[in-house]
């Protein structure tokens, strides 16, 4: 089984957090051996860890170039951490790999979360029978449990993370390879080489997306989540609902689904809200040089919030991610609510730090695509982004059995219908005859092109066939005119007639 990331994106990319890598100088079976296990262990559902050994460290960051170790020393280190992973209870053997980064050769260990955990390590792995203790990691520390965490640890061995689990229901054609091919090219794994001379059998267990004895090798549910063109049909309502309600009356409410794979739904949602929902408003101030310029929501706040909705919800409760749009505010909902380690003063004050993850595997996908942080900083990036926009601050709701999650972003104040203008009026709010007034509103006071309008009027993107249809029913009206001719000439402007 390959190692599904490289060195570099290891070192550099930030996309694996530095309490789940270990850096050893050289070659020390002890420690070495301790902190395989304690990753294996994996208390805190991240997904395990990786030691890098022929590199050190300070203050949590590699040091460049690194030193490296002998190309000798490779196979006699290999063959001892065999034999020394012999002595955890239960079995454990992680994935090796030699590679070169520097000009200097380092073994790159990977140590996933282990499917029998808990796990055993000898207290002093080179004497015979030593006493066998558990090994967990906090913080970027491999550390003796104390008798609570082995109580945990041992809880834990019961209850395999979700999406890691075999769906009994699938087989490995459910697996597309497009899918897969795709992914690995957007992360620009190591596992592309020679892909077409794998089968799928090896190409799903380089991913950890299959697993079983070869003659009942299922697909997991992580990998049915982000390669299968339906996951629905393994897990109904796993989709995304944008309910778009501009008026309290219902008039005009658009609905739109999105399906598909987990990514790629998260992608078309937010570009629909981009391109159907988010406006901007330029001003002027007096005495200012530069133009304000404010949205109506923050794109990257919401994008924060979709993203940890789609990160965090369960998979085995059928109820969809619904996010409702109204005239100012939108709602994000999505079932369960936060894990119980995060006090109810946490989600109060935007604090919301977990010490475990509900979907350990969903997220290392979404990291390595960079369509989320990972690292406890979804809510505190999405504050910021608000605040840096001058909105007001969201509500984040829950019950007392953590039923839900649900979280209301303001509209901005800019944005109201009694602080802005009528050109500012949000245009998922206009009918035709609305925007006919706009238009002949704005060139009552200058000739404007179409584009000129079109943006003006808080719109992004081409033009829209609709605001095409109001200028030629306007022109048709005797209401306006083009100053030239020529129609497509790029200095054309509109004018009142």
């Amino acid at each position: 089984m390959a190692i599904p990331i490289t060195i570099e994106k290891l070192l550099n990319d930030n996309i694996v957090e530095w309490a789940r890598i270990e850096f050893k100088e050289g070659w020390n079976p002890d420690t070495t051996l301790k902190t395989i296990s304690a990753f294996a262990n994996d208390i805190d559902n991240w997904g395990g860890g990786y030691l890098v050994i022929g590199a050190k460290e300070k203050d949590g960051r590699v040091i460049r170039p690194v030193s490296g170790i002998e190309e000798k020393e490779i196979d006699h280190i290999q063959k001892e951490l065999l034999q020394y992973c012999k002595f955890l209870k239960p079995s454990y053997l992680p994935e090796t790999q030699p590679v070169r980064v520097d000009g200097k050769w380092v073994l790159l260990v990977w140590c996933p979360g282990g499917y029998e955990r808990p796990y055993q390590c000898p207290k002093k792995p080179s004497s015979k029978n030593s006493e066998k203790i558990y090994y967990i990691r906090k913080m970027a520390s491999t550390i003796e449990a104390t008798d609570l965490d082995v109580k945990e640890l041992l809880e834990l061995s019961h209850n395999i993370p979700f999406d890691d689990r075999i769906n009994i229901k699938a087989e490995l054609k459910d697996i597309k390879y497009p899918l897969v091919r795709n992914y690995l090219q957007n992360v620009g794994s190591a596992l592309l080489e020679n892909l077409e001379n794998k089968s799928m059998e090896d190409i799903t267990a380089d991913l950890r997306i299959a697993d079983g004895p070869k003659e009942y090798f299922k697909p997991l549910n992580v990998g049915l989540l982000f390669f299968n063109d339906n996951p629905e049909k393994f897990f109904p309502y796993s989709r995304i609902e944008i309910v778009n309600i501009p008026d309290e009356t219902g008039q005009g409410m658009e609905e739109r689904v999105f399906g598909g794979p987990i990514d790629e739904q998260l992608r078309d949602a937010m570009n629909y809200l981009k391109n159907n929902i988010i406006a901007e408003k330029v001003y002027k101030i007096p005495g200012q040089a530069e133009a304000v310029r404010v949205k109506n929501y923050s794109y990257e706040a919401l994008e924060e919030f979709v993203s940890n909705a789609v990160y965090h919800r369960s998979y085995q409760e059928y109820e969809p991610i619904t996010i409702r749009v109204e005239r100012d505010k939108i709602e994000i909902t999505s079932v369960p609510g936060p894990d119980r380690s995060i006090s109810d003063e946490g989600i109060k004050t935007y604090q919301m730090r977990t010490r475990r993850y509900r979907n350990r595997r969903i997220g290392d996908f979404l990291k390595e695509l960079h369509l989320i942080e990972g690292r406890n900083t979804g809510i505190p990036t999405a504050i910021k982004a608000i605040k840096e926009n001058g909105s007001p601050l969201p509500q984040l709701l829950t019950d007392e059995e953590r039923s839900y999650f649900s979280v209301i972003v303001p509209i901005h104040d800019a944005f109201t219908e009694k602080t802005m203008p009528a050109t500012m009026i949000p245009k998922r709010r206009r009918s035709r005859d609305e925007i006919k007034k706009l238009i002949i509103q704005m060139l009552d006071e200058e000739e404007l092109s179409a584009t000129e309008l079109y943006r003006s009027l808080g719109y992004s993107g081409n033009i829209s066939k609709t605001f095409s249809e109001c200028i030629e029913d306007l022109i048709e009206l005797d209401k306006i005119e083009y100053t030239s001719e020529n129609r497509n000439a790029s200095d054309n402007k509109l004018r009142r007639i």
